[in-house]
């Protein structure tokens, strides 16, 4: 069983990005994996401050960031999790503000790139557009995983595409 984290950028509770995020949860649950999901947009998240306070922060305090607000959590279960699914409609040729902001604010914990616990992941990707270029936010991930080192796992690029969605998570082992 892997611990499944979803970081959910999407503006709408109940639209293209979240049918897809409801299929992947639904395969990945009936392979025994447990998914948590984070609902960016009803989360208070500030920006990254490019303080480098996280570069002064001691080893094991609880927040990589001196910045306290809603991803403390994200933090905390982040550093269980096996597998990240970043998941968000285009905006504007990348990704929503909310993930984007999400992972500018991780950076705190990678200020010690040697720390396996954050460098040995897996991730997916989830994307939904108006139109058919998905280029831009595939060369956002692509180089985010590439940087990290992370395995891809697979993505599903476009509205509607619930079976390919399921199938994913269905074969995350």
């Amino acid at each position: 069983m892997k611990k499944i984290m979803i970081l959910n950028g999407a503006a709408k509770k109940c639209g293209n990005t979240a049918e897809l995020i409801h299929a992947f949860t639904e395969g990945a649950k009936e392979a025994g994996h447990e998914v948590k999901e984070f609902y960016l947009q009803g989360m208070n998240i500030h920006g990254c401050l490019d303080c480098q306070g996280c570069k002064k922060l001691q080893p094991g305090v609880d927040s990589p960031c001196v910045q306290h607000d809603d991803m403390d959590e994200i933090y905390h279960t982040f550093a269980e999790t096996d597998v990240i699914v970043f998941a968000s409609p285009i905006y504007w040729w990348s990704v929503s503000g909310p993930l984007k902001t999400t992972t500018d604010r991780l950076y705190g914990l990678f200020r010690n790139s040697s720390n396996s616990q954050y460098t040995k992941k897996e991730s997916a990707l989830l994307l939904t557009a108006g139109g058919p270029d998905y280029s831009q936010p595939l060369a956002w991930y692509e180089g985010f995983e590439r940087y990290l080192g992370w395995k891809n796992l697979g993505e599903v690029c476009g509205i509607g595409k619930v079976e390919e969605a399921k199938a994913l998570g269905a074969g995350i082992a």
